[in-house]
């Protein structure tokens, strides 16, 4: 194939400026001494060149810009996989903050724990004493028995009943004798005649006359008019207020003495002060069973009891009510240990001459 030879695009350009009239620029030069020729073939393989590089650049720019899309994707899940990572630490911090107040709980447990292990160890340790206080004196207590039955035995069974006599003798005639010191009678009764009966030797015309229970009653000349339950209404003045202190004293003195004389322990305690008296109770805190009974007994001995006063000025009424109520429980005792019913929780001075009656009574000596 022959070769064709072409003139090059500078000679054409200032060939069709020369044709058109107008001057060339100056980088175009208007002759061209050695003008390049460029084979066909040859320009054909630049074309050919030149559109594989003009396409490879497209593929190249279309790749930049997938790559560009996934750079941006890729840089948004790093941001997440980031945020992620910081929520991460945070949590992880939180945990570990967690763990260490874990860990100081779990100390403060083990130390409470061998606080409690150490107190269940002392009260054990008290408990044990407790029993061993129990067991000596119900050893004691059995051993106090056996010396009583033996000593009756040795005196024998005559002598006891006589000195056992003698006993009741002395104790009705000290009886006797707090009747005198605190008279309980009603208020139509002649006090001297009543004085004479009691200094009688023959206890059948000692014993007091058993008057209707309706008529109201004295001690020392004072009466009971009512009781202190409710401070506003019940009482008119102080006068009366001061009265019922009196009486309530005068009782639970007489009281305090006939069971000392009986020798009988009354349940609830009297703490004596005139018209300032107290009663104690010793209330149970807990039930008890029959296999601590004794250490509840222990621990209910050592407890302090509580006082409730037999006055109702400057003091709460209900608290006061509830005194009465201890000190009638008392004189219900003195009456059950003689086999007699109470009267009624309202009559005091009714039960205290009751309680009275059947110790001057003949059948005291009997008992």
């Amino acid at each position: 194939m022959e070769s064709k030879k072409i003139i090059s695009l500078d000679s054409e350009i200032e060939t069709t400026k020369e044709t058109e009239g107008d001057s060339p620029p100056e980088h175009f030069p208007l002759s061209c001494e050695n003008p390049k020729i460029i084979e066909w073939e040859e320009l054909q393989q630049d074309l050919a060149r030149l559109c594989s590089l003009s396409s490879a650049l497209e593929k190249a720019n279309q790749r930049k810009d997938s790559l560009s899309q996934r750079l941006k994707s890729v840089i948004e899940v790093r941001q997440k996989y980031l945020k992620q990572s910081n929520e991460l630490d945070d949590m992880r911090r939180n945990l570990e903050a967690r763990k260490l107040a874990m860990g100081e709980m779990v100390m403060q447990m083990k130390e409470t724990r061998e606080d409690v292990k150490c107190k269940k160890e002392q009260l054990s340790n008290a408990l044990r004493l407790l029993l061993v206080a129990a067991k000596n004196v119900c050893a004691a207590n059995q051993q106090m028995q056996e010396s009583n039955r033996s000593f009756i035995e040795k005196m024998g069974h005559g002598n006891a009943k006589s000195l056992q006599k003698m006993l009741r003798m002395r104790q009705q005639h000290m009886v006797i004798q707090v009747n005198s010191l605190y008279p309980v009678k009603s208020l139509d009764e002649n006090a001297s005649k009543e004085k004479l009966d009691m200094l009688c030797g023959d206890p059948a015309q000692s014993s007091l006359p058993d008057t209707s229970r309706t008529l109201p009653l004295t001690i020392l000349g004072q009466q009971l008019t009512a009781l202190p339950i409710k401070k506003t209404s019940v009482f008119s003045g102080k006068k009366e207020i001061q009265r019922s202190a009196i009486v309530l004293g005068y009782v639970a003195h007489a009281v305090s003495l006939i069971a000392s004389y009986l020798d009988v322990p009354l349940r609830y305690p009297l703490h004596l002060g005139g018209s300032r008296s107290h009663i104690q109770d010793y209330a149970p805190s807990i039930e008890t069973t029959s296999s601590d009974s004794a250490v509840i007994q222990i621990v209910d001995e050592i407890a302090k009891p509580t006082e409730f006063p037999l006055f109702l000025e400057g003091q709460d009424s209900t608290r006061a009510a509830y005194a009465i109520f201890l000190l009638n429980k008392d004189l219900e005792q003195l009456l059950n240990f003689f086999g007699a019913e109470s009267l009624g929780p309202r009559h005091i001075l009714a039960n205290l001459k009751e309680l009275l009656r059947i110790v001057h009574s003949p059948e005291f000596l009997d008992k």
